[in-house]
């Protein structure tokens, strides 16, 4: 039998530990999942203490309490943000991957009031920008301790693009690119690498006020694959960039959209 190895790239994350924020349902929840599967220790990160309880309870049914812990934490508290790292490491021992993904969409057009305009665009750029330079700030010097570490933002297909009616959220997921760009430039001589992931129509809890028929009316015009992703799409997506063998991955935007963007009517 063939023993050898004609690659020196290593696929697995066994024994790695992971931050994932936005944990507690839909891609988080699914990352976080497919981490643990692949034998990595998870902090399973969210403002909803209910979503993290079922989650760290699925993830320690499967593979052991001491895989998994969960930590409540608003993203857009800065305190709480800048201190997370530190416990994380305190109680695994290490910080080898971040996954920024918590993620918040406001239905407010530019004719909204004033108030209400000013309110979701400031709740909006802290969420899904303003945490994710913050938390990989004060993931950095646990990162610089890793032989192959990996920070992965989450950003959209709107951050290729736009759809009107939610500015504050395309601003924001341009912005989490433009991120990850500087993260890869300023990070790379260090060897940490910094991507994006950009996912396209997916079932999520950002989606679930769509009608099913709209859904399926939707695919079938726009998506090549005719369906609408689920968040183990994207997870397995973010999975990819998070491999020690991935290395020379860097400043990278993974769209995974079922084809959407490549189609051009």
């Amino acid at each position: 039998m063939v023993t050898s190895r004609l690659t020196s790239g290593n696929r697995s994350i066994a024994g790695r530990v992971a931050i994932v924020t936005g944990a507690g349902s839909g891609i988080g929840r699914a990352t976080a999942h497919l981490f643990a599967d692949e034998g990595a220790k998870v902090a399973v990160v969210d403002v909803n203490g209910e979503g993290i309880a079922q989650v760290v309870g699925e993830i320690a049914d499967a593979h052991g309490a001491d895989v998994v812990r969960g930590w409540t934490v608003d993203v857009a508290d800065r305190s709480a943000v800048d201190a997370l790292p530190d416990a994380v490491v305190e109680h695994f021992g290490g910080l080898d991957i971040l996954f920024n993904n918590a993620g918040v969409a406001r239905n407010v057009d530019m004719s909204a009031g004033a108030e209400l305009f000013d309110e979701a665009w400031d709740l909006t750029l802290a969420v899904n920008i303003t945490s994710y330079a913050r938390l990989s700030r004060a993931a950095l010097p646990h990162l610089r301790n890793s032989d192959s570490a990996r920070i992965v933002c989450t950003a959209s297909t709107e951050g290729l693009g736009a759809t009107g009616g939610i500015p504050a959220y395309n601003a924001s997921k341009h912005a989490v690119i433009g991120l990850v760009r500087a993260l890869a430039v300023e990070l790379g001589r260090e060897g940490i690498t910094a991507n994006a992931v950009c996912p396209g129509p997916i079932v999520t809890g950002m989606t679930a006020n769509i009608p099913p028929e709209h859904k399926e009316i939707f695919a079938k015009r726009r998506v090549p694959l005719k369906r609408y992703g689920q968040p183990e799409d994207i997870a397995q997506g973010v999975l990819s960039l998070v491999l020690p063998a991935s290395g020379y991955i860097t400043g990278h935007a993974l769209v995974v959209d079922g084809g959407m963007t490549a189609r051009h009517t």
